[in-house]
C-alpha cells in the first residue's frame, strides 16, 4: 500500500483467537470465542472492502497476520482476507503459526494463497520450560512444522524464542538456540521474559514465585547473539537476528515510523503521526462492522516533537541507528565514551551494552536532549507485530 506521497504502507491483521493462553500472554487473545470466527473473518473482509473503496488502501508492501493464533483459521478463511488486500509486486505476507496448528496441508494453502513468511512461535526447545510458560507444543512439533513449511515451498520464517524464563538455565537457553539453529532458519527472536501483573505468571510471582532475574537475562542474551552472529545471523534490531535479506520487512517498517493499517480487534494503526485503535473484543468489532460503523475505539495525533522523539527511541532499536538532534549530540559523546553507543557521522547506534541498555539510553539521549516525553516499552523485552 502506498500513500499520496509514494511511501510504503502496510497492514497489520489481528487474529484474536487461541485455544489455550500461555502463562505469560497479556495480548488481546480469547479461547472461548471459536463460535465468533467466521463472523470475525467475514468482518475483516468487509473492513478491508470499506477501506479500499475509501481509498485507504492502494496496494500494501506487507502484511501481517498477528495474534493470538493466526494459524487456528482455517488456510481458506486466512486467504480469504489476504485476498481482499491489494499487494505490491514482492509484497511480504507474514503469518504467526503455532507449531500445534499447522500441518503440511495448510502450509501448502498459504503458500498457494500468497503468504511468503511464516513466524513459529517456539519459545524454547526444553519441554520444562515450555511447561513453565504454559505452552502446549513440544519440540518434535517444531522440527516438523519447519519441515512442512520448507516443503511448501516458503524461503523465509522465523523462529520466535523467548529467554529467561525461572528454571531455565544456562545450559537450557543454549541448548535451545543450537537446536533451533540446526534447523537453519533465516531469521530468529529472542525476547525476554516479561512479567505481566494480570497473567499467570504475573499471579504467580505477586505470590511470591521466583521472577526473571535481570543479570541471567544479559547473560542469555550475550550468549543468543554470539552464536547467531557466528552462525551468519546479525543483529538487525535489539531483539532480531536474520541472515542478510531476510529482515522482517513488516517490522522494519514499524521501526522506521512507517505508517500501517489496522484490521481487527484491537489493533492498531499509524498514518503520518496519526494513531488509532480498533475495539477491544472480537464480538464489538463484528458487530461495529456488521452495522457499518466505524470499529475505531480511540485515536491520537502526535505533534513534530513528539513524532521526531518517537522515531529516535524506534530507530534507535535497529543496526542502521538514529540520525541524532543536534541538542542530543554531548549526551551521545558520553554514551560512546561509556561504551554504550556506536557514533557513525550523524548516526548513534547501540553497542551490544547498549543494547542490553536500551531503554535508558533512549531516556538518556530523549531528556538530556531537551525531549519533554520519553517514549515507553523500549526495552530488549519488546515484541512488536
Amino acid at each position: 500500500m502506498r500513500d499520496d506521497r509514494g511511501m510504503q504502507l502496510g497492514v497489520y491483521v489481528h487474529i484474536p483467537f487461541c485455544a489455550t493462553r500461555c502463562d505469560y500472554c497479556d495480548f488481546a487473545t480469547w479461547t472461548d470465542r471459536a463460535h465468533l470466527i467466521d463472523a470475525y473473518v467475514e468482518a475483516c473482509r468487509t473492513d478491508l472492502d470499506r477501506r479500499f473503496e475509501a481509498a485507504e488502501i492502494s496496494e500494501a508492501s506487507s502484511v501481517f497476520f498477528g495474534g493470538g493464533t493466526p494459524s487456528l483459521l482455517e488456510a481458506a478463511d486466512l486467504v480469504s482476507i489476504l485476498e481482499r488486500i491489494p499487494l505490491a509486486p514482492g509484497a511480504e505476507v507474514t503469518v504467526e503459526c503455532n507449531p500445534d496448528s499447522v500441518d503440511d496441508a495448510k502450509l501448502a494453502a498459504y503458500r498457494a494463497g500468497g503468504v511468503t513468511r511464516l513466524s513459529f512461535g517456539v519459545q524454547s526447545m526444553a519441554p520444562h520450560v515450555l511447561a513453565a510458560l504454559g505452552r502446549t507444543h513440544d519440540p518434535a512439533n517444531v522440527d516438523r512444522a519447519v519441515a512442512g513449511a520448507r516443503a511448501a515451498g516458503f524461503a523465509t520464517f522465523n523462529l520466535d524464542l523467548i529467554y529467561g524464563t525461572p528454571g531455565e538455565t544456562v545450559a537450557d537457553w543454549q541448548a535451545t538456540l543450537e537446536r533451533a539453529l540446526g534447523l537453519e532458519p533465516p531469521h530468529l527472536s529472542a525476547y525476554a521474559l516479561t512479567i505481566e501483573p494480570a497473567t499467570v505468571l504475573g499471579r504467580a510471582v505477586a505470590d511470591g514465585a521466583p521472577a526473571p532475574v535481570d543479570d541471567d537475562q544479559a547473560t542469555k542474551y550475550e550468549i543468543a547473539d554470539d552464536l547467531l552472529s557466528a552462525s551468519g545471523l546479525p543483529w538487525y534490531e535489539v531483539s532480531n537476528w536474520a541472515r542478510p535479506g531476510h529482515e522482517c520487512r513488516h517490522n522494519l517498517h514499524t521501526w522506521r515510523a512507517g505508517s500501517y493499517l489496522a484490521i481487527g480487534c484491537a489493533a492498531h494503526g499509524h498514518r503520518d503521526g496519526h494513531r488509532w485503535w480498533s475495539v477491544r473484543t472480537p464480538e464489538r468489532y463484528v458487530e461495529r462492522v456488521r452495522s457499518g460503523a466505524d470499529p475505531t475505539a480511540g485515536a491520537e495525533h502526535l505533534d513534530v516533537e513528539a513524532r521526531a522523539e518517537e522515531a529516535l527511541a524506534l530507530a534507535l532499536r535497529t543496526r542502521a541507528g538514529a540520525v541524532l538532534p543536534h541538542a542530543a549530540r554531548p549526551t551521545a559523546e558520553r554514551l560512546a565514551g561509556d561504551g554504550l553507543l556506536e557514533l557513525v557521522g550523524d548516526r548513534a547506534v547501540l553497542t551490544r551494552r547498549g543494547r542490553l541498555l536500551a531503554s535508558d539510553v533512549t531516556a538518556r539521549l530523549l531528556v538530556e536532549g531537551g525531549a519533554a516525553t520519553v517514549p515507553t516499552g523500549i526495552g530488549t523485552g519488546t515484541r512488536y507485530h
